[in-house]
């Protein structure tokens, strides 16, 4: 179950009475708070899936008024959001009634300060390159310039195309005398494939510079994307095999030992500017290889499919929380609850932690491979007292700088990151509680799974 607390204008009494009602008994699916949850987020994005033509809305005045009262209770926000098992129907106004789990007035945090590293990266393929196991400068060196071209195309007039072109000359460059370098960091079983991808960026870069040249403007960013999905295919082709053991209790688990990649479509009820979508999510089994070989498990059972959407706030988009009076998978093999454990991979380590927080770890200052950095972050939901709670609800953030900001998250190393959203993220604003997941597809990756059970269970 998952408490809700609105963001509306609170004074210091207000957020007090807020941590009094979030640590009452919240029951397992049902919840109300009046109506001022409903308004505390209420614009959406509106650019389209497959829908009619409605430009795109922009937050209202108010909203934007509001960021002394959101900074004001932006940690109990993301405190008293839950983000735990069980998905709440809101009801309107009323009192909550008795059952589960309280949410902990704030724990001490650590310093936000020592978090925050430059400007943090919020691109999903950016953070999933990133996070790769590899260490090789030179692709690196290529990789950095082709991402900052999204940032000078953000200028106005010729100037974006002047600092386009410096981006492509430096990436040519970088690929040019590092290229050497590159081929000997691609693991030996993949080398033809990587040699041949590079032979694709470096003609993609020729053709991006001739792009620039010609002063069109709008063909720079899908060059853009296809020279990164280059990089990224380069990069994956370093990585030789799994690159660690997973703990021995764990072992027997589905694990992704490696990427895997899922489409959800989404059919949207109710919605005249949006009728269905398919969003594309990378699974990252490197960093998370429990939690993500769970989940590619249940998506060959078909657990999502036909399943409703069960938390839209604003904040998260939830579901995953089944009929009847489970809260996550019966394991047909033991007719008990599936759980994982909380898995958490930090930058410098060479293996995720298990079963603690960064908190309870000390860790205050690790950043995490996987952090809500991006607009559709997917996290697995658990309970807030156990860690090791995790089923099958999942959710996704809604990325909102005010309340989690990046490299800043108090998120982060609390629930366990194994994805991104890397195509059509900002639809999910536009879902709404009684959307229907039609299906979830593995459409690569699928030979990572390692331990699939259900081609045991079925």
């Amino acid at each position: 179950m998952a408490a809700l607390i609105s963001c509306h204008h609170y004074s210091s009494l207000q957020l007090a009475t807020a941590h009094k009602l979030i640590n009452r008994k919240i029951p397992s699916k049902s919840i109300s708070f009046g109506p001022s949850v409903n308004n505390a987020f209420s614009w959406q994005f509106k650019p389209l899936c497959s829908s009619q033509n409605t430009p795109p809305s922009q937050p209202p005045n108010e909203q934007r008024n509001r960021r002394s009262s959101i900074k004001e209770c932006a940690i109990s926000l993301a405190l008293a959001i839950g983000l735990i098992t069980g998905v709440p129907a809101l009801e309107g106004a009323g009192e909550a009634k008795a059952n589960a789990n309280a949410i902990p007035i704030a724990p001490a945090l650590p310093d936000v300060s020592v978090l925050i590293s430059g400007p943090p990266i919020k691109d999903p393929g950016a953070l999933l390159r990133n996070a790769l196991p590899i260490d090789n400068k030179a692709i690196r060196e290529v990789q950095k310039p082709l991402e900052d071209i999204t940032e000078s195309l953000k200028v106005s007039g010729q100037k974006a195309l002047d600092s386009v072109e410096r981006n492509v000359r430096q990436a040519s460059r970088a690929l040019k005398q590092g290229r050497t370098l590159i081929v000997g960091g691609l693991a030996k079983s993949k080398i033809d494939d990587g040699i041949e991808l590079l032979n694709k960026l470096e003609a993609g870069l020729d053709e991006l510079q001739k792009i620039v040249e010609d002063k069109n403007r709008d063909a720079v960013a899908p060059k853009q994307k296809e020279l990164l999905n280059y990089v990224g295919g380069v990069e994956e082709d370093m990585v030789d095999g799994f690159p660690y053991e997973v703990p021995e209790e764990y072992r027997n688990m589905p694990l992704l030992k490696g990427r895997a990649t899922v489409d959800m479509k989404v059919k949207v009820k109710d919605n005249p500017n949006l009728n269905e979508c398919v969003f594309r999510i990378v699974l990252d089994g490197y960093n998370a290889p429990v939690t993500a070989g769970n989940f590619v498990d249940l998506v060959e059972r078909h657990f999502y499919d036909g399943m409703e959407i069960q938390r839209a706030d604003g904040f998260v988009v939830q579901t995953g929380d089944p009929e009847g009076p489970a809260e996550g998978f019966i394991d047909p093999s033991t007719e008990k609850t599936r759980t994982i454990p909380l898995e958490i991979m930090v930058n410098g380590e060479k293996a995720p932690f298990y079963g603690e927080t960064l908190e309870e770890l000390g860790l205050y200052k690790a950043q995490t491979k996987l952090p809500f950095n991006a607009f559709g972050t997917m996290a697995m939901a658990r309970e807030e007292f156990e860690n090791n709670s995790a089923s099958s609800q999942v959710f996704w953030l809604l990325k909102e700088s005010e309340l989690t900001p990046s490299n800043a998250n108090i998120l982060d190393g609390r629930y366990s990151v194994f994805g991104y959203v890397t195509e059509n993220e900002d639809f999910l604003a536009d879902l709404k509680v009684g959307d229907v997941i039609e299906s979830v597809q593995v459409v690569a990756g699928l030979d990572n799974l390692a331990n699939p059970s259900y081609k045991i269970a079925g």
